[in-house]
């Protein structure tokens, strides 16, 4: 199933299935429309929210503060907001082998 994302004001919109306590950072594919990502961080006090904004910003090459979890704070389901992106653009930095 292919990743759902949303135009926004000035940027894209997607939702995101976060794995916290993993291995590594990664975003590890798309499951049922959402941006499967894996962290290192335990979702405590949000220490999970932070590294994932901090992945996403070094991951796209773009400053943290262009990314907001806008909804899901407290859920491994997440409401995540890209300003300055477009969908195309997104998708070639974080699905690069998606057709």
């Amino acid at each position: 199933m292919a990743l759902k994302l949303t135009r926004h004001k000035e940027g894209i919109q997607f939702s995101a299935a976060i794995q916290p306590r993993a291995s590594r950072n990664e975003i590890s594919g798309v499951l049922n429309g959402a941006l499967k990502i894996r962290l290192t961080s335990p979702p405590v006090e949000g220490a999970a929210n932070r590294t994932c904004i901090k992945f996403l910003a070094k991951t796209l090459g773009i400053s943290p503060s262009r990314v907001d979890i806008v909804g899901g704070l407290t859920s491994k389901k997440k409401i995540i907001r890209i300003e300055g992106m477009t969908e195309a653009e997104f998708l070639k930095i974080a699905l690069p082998n998606e057709p």
